[in-house]
């Protein structure tokens, strides 16, 4: 049990949630708890906090969150939650689809919550479907939702032996349950004509990010529509074509530049910034630090990794 917010955050960011910001808390004493269990590739996360509020923004982006959705459900008290243009107030069994890289805002009455943490690349939704489901609520009382509302809520507390294989098939089978839960809210927010073409452009945008030639010109060429129309779609969208395209290279190469040794010129490169100087004032001003503060880190924590003993690998390194 936790007494203050401060060790509270730390322990939720040391257990894989994205990092978030207090706002508004309960006068009295503060009581949190939080306990995480991993289900092969799947993590769960029970949560037990007081009335308040907390924030997520662009201070708290890590490169991490851009490979993980996040599935909250309540199972006691009341939630309200904001992603992107949408809302959702959730009561016990509810659920709600989060995106842990974009910011968010969430306030609760005392309650207790089950987060659950799966790679993007097991839970593969579209950009434009994506966007129409965070922040969203789902229903746990019937459906396809109150199934993963149910398995979830048991699932925190009886997580104990799993085989590896056998928790990855688990963890396989639960995951595509929770695509049929969110394919069944897709049927309920059906998009209008145009917000069907916008998310045809959005995939469009997201499949060609490494072409340097990504414009906005040659977008609305290849959908048969005038320049104009095309940033019409976008007008009451949070960013425009063109910075929809550089936010979403930038993040790219923040994604390639945390995990991987290549330099920033390549990632750069690789991700349709042609010219290293502008793409690094243009990495800083958008995180708040140099892209290669990353590839440093990188380096730093291979240096402090233990040496493998002889033969411990299996061969040589290359």
């Amino acid at each position: 049990m936790f007494t203050d917010i401060e060790s509270f955050q730390e322990t939720l960011v040391a257990s894989g949630l994205a990092p978030v910001l207090s706002g508004r808390h309960d006068s009295g004493e503060f009581r949190a708890s939080a306990s995480a269990r991993d289900l092969g590739f799947l993590k769960l996360i029970e949560l037990t906090t007081p009335e308040g509020e907390c924030f997520r923004d662009a201070r708290c982006t890590r490169a991490d969150d851009e490979e993980l959705w996040q599935i909250d459900l309540v199972t006691r008290g009341r939630a309200h939650v904001e992603q992107g243009r949408s809302s959702a107030d959730l009561g016990p069994a509810d659920l709600v689809l989060i995106d842990p890289a974009r910011p968010a805002r969430f306030s609760s009455t005392p309650s207790t919550h089950v987060t659950m943490l799966v790679p993007r690349l097991e839970l593969r939704l579209r950009a434009g479907d994506a966007a129409r489901l965070v922040g969203v609520r789902i229903k746990g009382d019937s459906g396809p939702g109150a199934l993963v509302s149910s398995l979830a809520r048991d699932m925190a507390r009886s997580l104990k032996g799993f085989r590896m294989s056998e928790a990855n098939r688990c963890a396989a089978a639960v995951t595509e349950l929770i695509s049929v839960a969110l394919e069944a809210q897709l049927g309920d927010v059906r998009p209008c004509p145009d917000e069907a073409l916008r998310d045809r452009i959005l995939g469009y945008i997201e499949a060609r990010l490494s072409d340097w030639d990504l414009t906005p010109a040659r977008i609305a060429a290849a959908h048969h529509i005038a320049v104009r129309r095309l940033h019409k779609l976008f007008e009451d969208q949070p960013l425009t074509v063109a910075a929809l395209i550089r936010r979403r290279r930038l993040e790219r190469c923040r994604a390639d530049l945390a995990r991987g040794d290549q330099t920033v010129v390549a990632v750069a490169a690789r991700w349709g910034f042609a010219d290293p100087a502008h793409f690094s004032r243009l990495f800083k001003a958008t995180y708040g630090y140099n892209a290669g503060t990353l590839t440093s880190n990188n380096r730093a924590r291979t240096v402090k990794a233990p040496a493998a003993l002889p033969g411990e690998d299996g061969g040589a390194y290359s």
